[in-house]
């Protein structure tokens, strides 16, 4: 991906000279604090944004799966109802889609909600189903904001399971979070976000070589805000 700006309104940028690239089997950290342009970035991707001067590539069979911050799902449909629809949206022929489905289900213990409407649940079960379908179109490039806002510990557990042998599979994931413990846990490498441009990026060492020596990711975060506010 690379945005030389993009932003809501002509002349008006809100990211500015983005390069940013994601290799197959990769997870990727998007942090920064709030208003820094993680989400224009994302949907810039997306393709969501009016004003863009860039390009953004997708490689292998250009399938992929956005989970949001905010979960979205039609209102008239159930949890199941939802699950059939995005087969037959993705074109999935695959004989297994509906038994992975019910693995799923129990796996998030969703398997009694499952002809209830999404309206009626809690912002966790909702984002249950995000994760849900976006797994079951088996992407190669996962798009994640913010997953674990609203699910529970053992939930958030499976999720990161599930992310690590998507990751086998050969998916690439890039993941925005604020929860920078698990990300440092679990990230290879990361995009540091700041006033709508990149102020640092790469792995865990390569961002303590540049901030502060053998510190945590809260650590370096901190310390290049800081000297980028100065700047």
């Amino acid at each position: 991906m690379q945005l030389k700006e993009a932003g809501y309104q002509e002349n008006k940028n809100t990211i500015e000279n983005i390069h940013l690239s994601i290799n197959k089997g990769e997870l990727v950290g998007l942090i920064g604090p709030n208003g820094a342009g993680k989400s224009t970035i994302i949907k810039s991707i997306l393709g969501l944004i009016n004003y863009v001067d860039g390009e953004v590539t997708i490689h292998e069979n250009k399938r992929y799966a956005y989970i949001p911050e905010h979960p979205t799902y039609y209102e008239e449909l159930t949890l199941w109802e939802h699950i059939q629809l995005a087969k037959t949206v993705n074109q999935i022929e695959s004989d297994d889609y509906f038994s992975r489905a019910e693995e799923l289900l129990e796996l998030f213990r969703l398997t009694k909600a499952r002809h209830q409407l999404p309206s009626s649940f809690s912002k966790g079960m909702q984002q249950k189903l995000m994760i849900i379908i976006a797994i079951l179109i088996q992407p190669m490039l996962y798009i994640v904001d913010e997953p674990f806002i609203g699910l529970d510990p053992k939930a958030i557990k499976d999720f990161l399971k599930i992310l690590e042998e998507e990751r086998k599979r050969g998916a690439a994931i890039l993941m925005c979070t604020h929860v920078l413990d698990t990300a440092e846990k679990t990230c290879d490498r990361f995009y540091l976000i700041n006033n709508g441009q990149i102020i640092a990026q790469g792995t865990l060492q390569q961002l303590q070589d540049v901030s502060v020596a053998e510190g945590s990711l809260i650590d370096c975060f901190y310390t290049l805000m800081e000297e980028s506010d100065d700047e």
